[in-house]
């Protein structure tokens, strides 16, 4: 029978392989985009805190050597806002909650590193042996995911794009050959 055929148990499994390694790299690039986002909105929280706190120490100096009870009123409404976003940052723990989605895109990305070196070696290995590792990667993939926090649609979306689009986890051969060092480049063998 031949190597190619969708009926032929080692294409069956082939195709299983690269399936669980698509999957895999679709939940770690949605890791990776959440962490973006939940750093990018604790930085603009952690900015806007120093801003309303710098207003509020501004607006009290300004209310004891004056008897403006605009500034007053101002800084006390301005209080009111930094002690509710105060309150929502401790609610939130984003910069926790980013820490834990780094740990699971962390132990994804060497499953999915686990993955492509079994589909680099799957024609050398016999089946039994491909078997094993598969069933051995799906599980640690199952524990990542049991203990790992959920990704949202909008990560679904940003790592469709990234992934589709934007080819963020592909290298051409040439910019591969730019990150090597010359001597190892593939550009720079010998044809035979």
């Amino acid at each position: 029978m031949e190597r190619n055929s969708q009926n032929n148990q080692r294409y069956k499994l082939e195709s299983q392989l690269r399936e669980a390694y698509g999957r895999v790299v679709y939940t770690q690039t949605c890791h990776d985009k959440i962490i973006n986002r939940l750093i990018k909105k604790s930085n603009r929280i952690k900015c806007l805190q120093i801003f309303l706190s710098s207003i509020t120490t501004s607006g009290f100096i300004v209310t004891l050597f004056a008897e403006d009870k605009i500034a007053s009123i101002l800084g006390a409404f301005i209080s009111l806002i930094l002690l509710i976003l105060n309150f929502y940052s401790k609610n939130f723990n984003l910069t926790e909650e980013a820490q834990n989605h780094r740990v699971a895109s962390d132990t994804l990305w060497k499953i999915r590193e686990e993955y492509i070196s079994l589909l680099t070696d799957f024609d050398i290995l016999d089946l039994k042996s491909i078997m094993k590792k598969r069933d051995e990667l799906q599980e640690r993939t199952a524990e990542v995911y049991s203990s790992s926090p959920r990704t949202d649609r909008e990560s679904y979306l940003e790592a469709k794009k990234a992934l589709k689009n934007e080819e963020e986890q592909t290298f051409s051969e040439r910019e591969i050959d730019i990150m090597l060092p010359n001597s190892i480049r593939r550009s720079n063998r010998v044809k035979k």
